[in-house]
């Protein structure tokens, strides 16, 4: 089956996925796509290019596969009428409408519309957490609000049948040909791996670590993850506060230097107060992380209900601030004792491509096959 992959936002999870789906289908994924600057004007314009680059595919395209950044019904207007026919089926990375705004800003509600047509144009929605499909399904009808008359609330439940949940594959095999380094540590090495940015809550992660210091407990710090974006002044005054105690400080390109950092760390927080799907926080678990994560978003669902407050060992995830304070302070310690890295790896393990890939594949040829039906 010829599946056109339109990816207008190729960067981070959405690279990642695409990637790996390319790399591992039985399918021929054929991708176009965009690098990842001016999200706005990615989202507004680039429908234009995209119907350009598509126009030089030359295969007969048996099915759509288009993420959350499209503007799909653009694309199709564009594109018209070589796709008219063709199943559409959107994946989404994340959305418009619950995605978290910086403070100051006022939600755009242009690409939210966006979204909001673009979702109602495919004939299928893949969410990568039953977290997501919930947190879109409770914003829609404030949403529709703003519409100056008719609501169109009965759209919701177009969506909502129209949706299924399936996580995305994780490429984790690559982390396997590192050993674990984290028995040579002379302090216990608390890891952060996410984006730098003020959704993930940076300011909850040094204040916790700040209370640590002030009593005196020891630690070494790793600071990874994606700096693209414009830092949060927190990580600077940790430079400032914890220098002689990072042991790194930055993005980290090579995938081969990020797996042994993760091999070398004891613990991974996450702080976030919104996300769709962390692939960090399960890359970071996967080598053996004890994961510190809160007791809310997509966490309990990711992770198994024995695993929440495991009786032998750390708890996994945590409700307050305070909880994470004396939860990491139990660790540092040796209070508690970390989840050994086989109990770990069995958190995600089945998320590795190896493992999905025969699920996505036959979820596209079902998707294409009930469409062609629907057709007669």
């Amino acid at each position: 089956m010829n599946i056109l992959a339109v990816e207008p936002f190729y960067s981070g999870s959405h690279r990642a996925f695409l990637k790996g789906l390319q790399e591992n289908s039985s399918h021929n994924i054929i991708p176009i796509k965009l690098d990842y600057r001016r999200w706005k004007w990615r989202m507004h314009g680039d429908s234009v290019k995209l119907a350009e680059m598509s126009s030089h595919i030359n295969e007969e395209i048996d099915l759509l596969l288009v993420s959350s950044m499209t503007n799909l019904p653009a694309f199709l207007a564009l594109t018209n009428p070589r796709f008219a026919h063709t199943p559409k089926v959107m994946m989404m990375h994340e959305n418009q409408l619950t995605q978290p705004v910086p403070e100051g800003e006022e939600r755009d509600l242009t690409y939210c519309y966006i979204n909001y047509l673009s979702m109602l144009t495919a004939d299928k929605l893949l969410f990568t957490t039953k977290f997501h499909l919930n947190d879109l399904l409770k914003s829609l009808p404030a949403f529709l609000d703003h519409f100056p008359d008719d609501k169109h609330y009965n759209t919701v439940d177009q969506i909502r049948e129209k949706s299924r949940v399936i996580y995305p594959g994780l490429n984790l095999s690559v982390f396997d040909q590192h050993p674990d380094t984290r028995d040579q540590n002379k302090r216990p090495v608390i890891v952060w791996n996410q984006r730098w940015q003020f959704d993930r809550n940076p300011s909850m992660f040094f204040k916790v670590l700040n209370r640590l210091n002030d009593i005196d407990l020891e630690f070494d710090l790793i600071l990874a993850g994606d700096t693209q974006h414009r830092k949060p002044e927190e990580f600077e005054r940790a430079w400032k506060r914890f220098g002689d105690q990072i042991t790194h400080f930055g993005y980290v390109e090579n995938v081969q230097n990020y797996s042994k950092l993760l091999h070398s760390g004891d613990i991974v927080v996450s702080t976030a107060t919104h996300e769709f799907f962390c692939v960090a926080i399960m890359e970071a678990i996967y080598c053996g992380c004890h994961p510190l994560v809160p007791n809310r978003l997509h966490y309990p669902e990711l992770i198994p209900d024995g695993l929440h407050k495991p009786l032998l060992h750390a708890p996994v995830l945590y409700d307050t601030e305070d909880d994470l304070f004396r939860n990491l302070k139990d660790l540092l310690t040796g209070k508690t004792k970390p989840l050994p890295k086989a109990s770990l790896q069995n958190i995600n393990k089945h998320l590795d491509w190896s493992r999905m890939i025969d699920r996505y594949d036959s979820l596209l040829e079902q998707l294409k096959m009930t469409k062609s039906l629907a057709s007669f």
